[in-house]
């Protein structure tokens, strides 16, 4: 039996039973929040400046638009993305626009500077979303009439490339007047990314490292059921949060309860915290016959990535930046 059992062999004790009964509420809440989340449309992958899930763009038009704000954002550093999706139900598009805005972090990590277009075109709304850093150049009001004046006119005459090219206009041309920060020069920009979560690599670094890591701290100071439970809940909120999807959240709390509650790895001996985090990950796992190998940190990472890669010049990347407050509006047409 491994030794993570070891306390709870007496699955009669009332220890036992407390530690039993704190998992599957922890569990519980956990499968709630994925059984909402098949409510709600995943968001959809950060695959270029324009993401057209409807087909009603020529690729002529969706590579002329992309072309115009990929020349905006080097010329001016924000990041404008325009998305087409067939409909947003069950949400509201708002709420569905800012749920992919804050997965997507679009505009520059250091600034903010992101926006984002929805058209659900079989709902027959759009959605202008604003970063905060941008709500001073294009607030709810002027948003609104942009909504109003250059799409709504456009969309209902069925034409979609035209309407979608006079907002952009009518949003760079009063983003220029906000005096942001410069863009970075070419090839300091941050490495490729989906935008819809860390990937695998990130993944691995928070099942591996942060997870045996945090139930140590928190085992320390909690006990053993406690601290656990903390983990497993702590981790797969992280994930929901880091990922956008909440199956992969569940899935990382599931996980960590068991690598740190029933395996022990990362589990402290007590309640004192003594040594490093890093050594008591290490004795844990090697008392669970599980190889660990040495964790190296610091390191002198080149660059300003904010993904923490150095890009390799071309293609689209998000800026992993925007904060999307609620700022902007919608309409119909």
């Amino acid at each position: 039996m491994p030794r993570g059992f070891g306390s709870f062999a007496t699955v009669g004790t009332p220890r036992a039973i407390t530690w039993v009964m704190g998992m599957m509420l922890v569990l519980g809440a956990l499968f709630s929040a994925a059984a909402h989340a098949d409510d709600v449309l995943p968001v959809p992958a950060l695959s270029g400046r324009v993401v057209d899930q409807t087909s009603t763009l020529t690729d002529a038009q969706r590579q002329a638009l992309d072309r115009k704000l990929a020349a905006f954002e080097q010329e001016a550093g924000p990041q404008i993305v325009v998305l087409m999706v067939p409909t947003t139900a069950p949400e509201d598009i708002a709420a569905y626009a800012q749920r992919v805005g804050d997965s997507w972090k679009l505009g520059r990590r250091e600034v903010g500077d992101g926006l984002l277009i929805v058209v659900a075109k079989q709902d027959r709304r759009i959605n202008i979303q604003t970063a905060k850093a941008l709500e001073g150049a294009v607030p709810d009001l002027a948003a609104r009439q942009i909504i109003e004046r250059d799409i709504t006119p456009a969309f209902r005459a069925g034409d979609y490339a035209g309407g979608l090219n006079r907002a952009v206009d009518a949003l760079q041309a009063r983003i220029r007047g906000e005096h942001l920060p410069a863009p970075a020069p070419r090839g300091h920009g941050v490495s490729k990314s989906s935008g819809g979560g860390f990937g695998f690599g990130g993944a691995a670094a928070l099942f591996f490292i942060a997870v045996p890591l945090a139930g140590a701290f928190l085992t320390s100071l909690f006990g053993r059921k406690l601290g656990s439970l903390a983990t497993g809940g702590g981790a797969g909120a992280l994930s929901w949060l880091a990922s956008g999807s909440v199956l992969l959240g569940v899935g990382a709390g599931i996980g960590s309860l068991l690598l740190v509650g029933l395996l022990g790895i990362g589990a402290a001996r007590s309640r004192g915290f003594s040594g490093s985090s890093s050594s008591l990950y290490r004795r844990s796992a090697h008392r669970s016959g599980v190889f660990v190998p040495p964790i190296i940190w610091g390191g002198g990472g080149g660059g300003g990535s904010s993904w923490g890669g150095g890009g390799d010049g071309g293609g689209f990347s998000s800026g992993g930046g925007g904060d999307f407050g609620g700022g902007g509006a919608s309409g119909d047409w």
